[in-house]
């Protein structure tokens, strides 16, 4: 399962701040993620645990869940807008090959569920996540062709992606955390302590 929760390496590139808008959970530029997007995915990977064995599984839960699902959706549009900046694009036939890809890597079909649970994707963000690993798998092969070295490739993909977070006017909503410049991560808003914010005022 390591290709399928790579993109976890580059989380760090999210910009969070707070938000005042309380039926949005954030925001990236013009783009907003609605509370309800956010629930969605979290209902979905709560329902998908009560059909597989969780028993041995370092799962995440309450308000980590919640800051997962955050972390998520806003790490995917940040790499999408990047993406599109460099003029990459992602077709369907290319989720496609890449899903079946996976299917095949971890035994099967009937071996998915259980792969996302671990992985803590909802099934119905599946097809997005991929979007977002080829994404990646195609801005690391554009760096390669300029003279980047593989040991640097996933440290300039998070730069790229921490430049496109600084660009756009990232907020997000403090049910789901605050952005902490010290650990560059998604922490609990009273845990945040001189949290970097950003504020439309």
């Amino acid at each position: 399962m390591k290709k399928i929760i790579s993109i976890a390496a580059i989380s760090a590139a999210l910009l969070l701040t707070g938000c005042s808008q309380v039926s949005s959970a954030a925001s990236v530029g013009s783009f907003k993620i609605s509370q309800s997007t956010v629930q969605s995915s979290i209902d979905s990977i709560m329902a998908e645990r009560e059909k597989v064995d969780t028993s041995a599984m370092p799962l995440a839960y309450g308000e980590e869940l919640n800051r997962s699902q955050m972390r998520f959706h806003i790490l995917t549009e940040l790499l999408s807008e990047a993406a599109a900046k460099l003029k990459i694009t992602v077709s369907k036939a290319e989720i496609d090959t890449r899903r079946a890809n996976i299917i095949e890597q971890i035994g099967g079909e009937e071996e998915l569920p259980n792969a996302l649970v671990v992985a803590g994707i909802a099934p119905l963000d599946f097809d997005l996540y991929l979007q977002g690993v080829i994404l990646s798998d195609k801005i690391a092969q554009g760096l390669v062709a300029t003279g980047v070295t593989e040991d640097q490739i996933g440290a300039s993909i998070q730069k790229l992606v921490i430049d496109m977070a600084a660009e756009k006017k990232i907020t997000i909503n403090p049910r789901y955390g605050a952005w902490d410049a010290a650990t560059a991560d998604v922490v609990p808003v009273d845990s945040a302590g001189s949290a970097v914010t950003q504020s439309d005022e």
